[in-house]
């Protein structure tokens, strides 16, 4: 601590950890990265019963840059004893409780991690970047900086004043000890986590609910795209191609590729067909609910202690409202550049929407000395696209990093390119078909 870092690490969140799990085996170096709570952590909030991950387990924190590093899923399972039984158990996905305990066990294994370190300030001088943490009287100074704090829960601000144990974000769902008994539930966002969360509800987790609302804006029950190409959007070469196109091309492709990432899984889908064909038509004392697509709420108001919701119907152009004792906001997350860095934000070069303009290293452009850098995970859906806040990059993301900070080829991040040619790389111009020599022209009959 009292010796200048290489790198200091913002945050300790599975970007993060993959980077520091991947900085771990090299030696000559010195990285450490800070985490405020006490321990590691991953969603605590959506640990739902039943609930999968929508990413391969070999896309982990570092399997797809160096298989042989000892904080791998496998390594994880072996170290547990139970490999054979998760072979043989054969889960079509991996329960997303497994992989958070893979992460915790990744954390423990790893010293250049430090919780219980809140960064309060960040600031830049004489050549290095001073970190100020509370509650400690000594600095820790490094050369370069990482920012992976990750997103923040979104909650649209009509409904922030009434934020409480009645009316809260699907990030603290699991955590909180929500009773819907007799009561009147909405669940606003038709994502993976709406369903998840309408589907824990149903099944009484929480007691017998008297009505369960659904609300989507989407217009209908959209499924996650998880088919082979679409999965190549998610692979280094897509990425590399798309962090080349001008800024004006890559806001309507990310909008193009929302439910590549943003979707309901066809498994969790499925399930709620299911589940409610049995509710239907088998259940003796059904719950009553309502699954409402293309609805807009534009407000919510307290009224004799519930809240009534209002909202625009996108399907027939109609006004319709609701009444609800619970309201559970499962609207995603958005990017909020961390208090921390207030002190440097202005020396940064961010985009209109707040993101960082990253370049393909994930720097982010600053005023300061060139050779003393500000990474940043997480931050990059506008430069980088929709696989940026995806786990399946996390790990050649890592490398990138890790080769550009010292300026040598440490790990591979050059895989064999995808079957799609994204972009025509030719130096020169193409010529037109016809303009070339292969052309002739055709005659015409007189």
């Amino acid at each position: 601590m009292n010796k200048i870092l290489d790198l200091a690490g913002i945050g300790i969140g599975p970007f993060n950890l993959s980077l520091a799990a991947l900085l771990a085996p090299l030696s000559n170096q010195r990285s450490l990265f800070f985490e405020r709570r006490s321990e590691f952590s991953w969603h605590p909030g959506m640990m739902l019963p039943d609930t999968q991950m929508q990413t391969s387990y070999l896309k982990d924190l570092v399997t797809p840059i160096d298989p042989t590093n000892p904080c791998s899923f496998l390594a994880y399972l072996v170290k547990q004893g139970r490999f054979y039984r998760f072979i043989n158990a054969d889960f079509a996905r991996v329960p997303r409780l497994e992989f958070a305990n893979y992460l915790r066990w990744a954390a423990e294994q790893l010293p250049n991690l430090r919780f219980n370190s809140d960064i309060q300030d960040i600031t830049f001088d004489h050549n290095r970047f001073t970190l100020k943490i509370a509650g400690t009287p000594s600095d820790v100074h490094s050369q370069n900086l990482v920012i992976g704090t990750g997103m923040t829960p979104y909650v649209p601000n009509w409904a922030k004043p009434s934020l409480g144990s009645a009316c809260l974000h699907s990030h603290h769902y699991a955590v909180s000890d929500l009773q819907v008994t007799g009561k009147r539930v909405a669940i606003i966002g038709g994502g993976q986590s709406g369903a998840e969360i309408f589907l824990d509800l149903m099944s009484g987790a929480r007691g017998q609910a008297a009505d369960i609302t659904w609300i989507s804006r989407r217009p209908g029950l959209d499924p996650l795209d998880e088919t082979a190409f679409t999965n190549e959007y998610f692979t280094p070469d897509y990425l590399r191609q798309f962090h080349e196109l001008p800024p004006a091309r890559k806001q309507p492709i990310i909008a193009a590729h929302k439910l590549t990432g943003d979707g309901v899984s066809p498994a969790t889908l499925q399930a709620l067909s299911r589940y409610l064909y049995t509710q239907d038509f088998l259940e003796t004392q059904p719950t009553h609910y309502r699954i409402l697509p293309n609805r807009e709420v534009y407000i919510m108001e307290r009224s004799h202690n519930a809240f009534h919701l209002y909202m625009r119907n996108g399907f027939n152009n109609e006004n319709e409202d609701s009444l609800a004792d619970v309201v559970v906001f499962a609207t995603g997350y958005h990017y909020v550049l961390p208090t921390c860095l207030a002190t440097l934000k202005a020396r940064m070069d961010l985009d209109d929407e707040g993101f960082p303009k990253l370049n393909q290293h994930y720097q982010v452009p600053w005023d300061g000395p060139s050779e003393h850098r500000i990474y940043m995970q997480n931050a990059g859906r506008n430069s980088h696209g929709v696989a940026d806040a995806q786990l399946s990059l996390a790990a050649w993301r890592s490398a990138m990093i890790i080769n550009d900070l010292f300026g040598l080829a440490i790990y591979p991040v050059d895989p064999k390119p995808a079957p799609v040619q994204w972009a025509n790389h030719n130096s020169l111009k193409p010529t037109p078909f016809f303009e070339s020599a292969e052309y002739k022209q055709p005659s015409i009959a007189k």
